[in-house]
């Protein structure tokens, strides 16, 4: 079937429109830029013209994949977090843009040469982010998935950061023990959905990315617990613990944070749609 480029969008926004997915435009957009190799501004440019036989083939292959829910990202096999180009596939969750709040509260707290744990890594978003801007300082990141661990690194490799981030594959803090009481700041974007609303998520989500990502346990705070109860042990005398949580979670670890005593100055920040998504406390004296 010969089609223009602009033709080709039109059908495949129709396509994923009765697919069910929102931003069928969109989407349609990007997938064939991913199929021709084409930024925003050609697409728009070249509309006109009639798409290569072998830029509909892949694009239908694309199209067919997203039909079926699949995680855009992982059609495209990348996702852009902090303005980042980041690989991810099924092995890790997608990062979204929420988890920024998570970056930008750390940054506000530590600087350069800084003693960083990013705790449950996936993709490396978390710590690839503050690595590149901080410059200098040590980083560590830990998943108890080393399939995870292979995609960080990937990650890591392909912005510079082969050398400058140790992954550690292990279960939360378990790998973080030789930094006792040394790390200035520990950050991570644990699992936190209750268990019974994992079924209620978005097909992407419920069907495609990794369980183990998402499930926080009965109340989505059991891993959340545990990470505030050891974390003392692993920070430095006023050293920062950040953590990113669900929508109506901040009172919980609040009382979780309080009830261990070690910890003062517990704050929340809100992400861009008002959400309390991070809440940080300073291990006290």
């Amino acid at each position: 079937m010969i089609e223009t480029i602009a033709g080709a969008v039109d059908r495949g926004r129709a396509l994923l429109a009765a697919a069910g997915i929102d931003a069928a435009g969109l989407e349609a957009c990007v997938l064939l830029e991913h199929a021709a190799g084409f930024d925003r501004a050609a697409l728009l440019a070249r509309g006109r013209e009639t798409a290569e036989p072998s830029v509909v083939e892949r694009y239908e292959r694309l199209l067919a994949e997203r039909a079926r829910r699949i995680p855009l990202a992982y059609v495209t096999g990348e996702r852009e977090f902090w303005s980042l180009r980041l690989r991810v596939d099924r092995r890790v969750l997608v990062p979204r843009p929420e988890t920024e709040t998570l970056v930008e509260a750390a940054l506000e707290r530590i600087g350069p040469g800084a003693r960083v744990a990013d705790v449950g890594t996936g993709s490396g978003a978390i710590v690839i982010a503050l690595a590149l801007e901080l410059g200098s300082g040590t980083f560590l990141a830990t998943d108890r998935s080393a399939a995870a661990i292979e995609v960080a690194r990937a990650n890591a490799a392909a912005h510079g950061l082969a050398r400058n981030i140790e992954f550690l594959a292990g279960d939360l803090l378990a790998p973080l023990a030789a930094h006792a009481g040394l790390l200035d700041a520990l950050v991570s974007n644990p699992p936190y959905i209750p268990t019974a609303e994992l079924e209620e998520l978005q097909p992407e989500v419920r069907d495609f990315e990794p369980r183990a990502a998402l499930d926080g346990g009965s109340d989505g705070l059991a891993l959340i617990g545990r990470i505030i109860a050891g974390a003392p042990s692993l920070l430095r005398c006023g050293g920062w613990l950040l953590l990113e949580i669900g929508a109506g979670q901040a009172e919980p670890v609040r009382a979780l944070l309080l009830g261990t005593g070690r910890y003062e100055d517990i704050l929340t920040r809100c992400d861009l749609a008002g959400i309390e998504r991070v809440v940080l406390a300073r291990k006290a004296a």
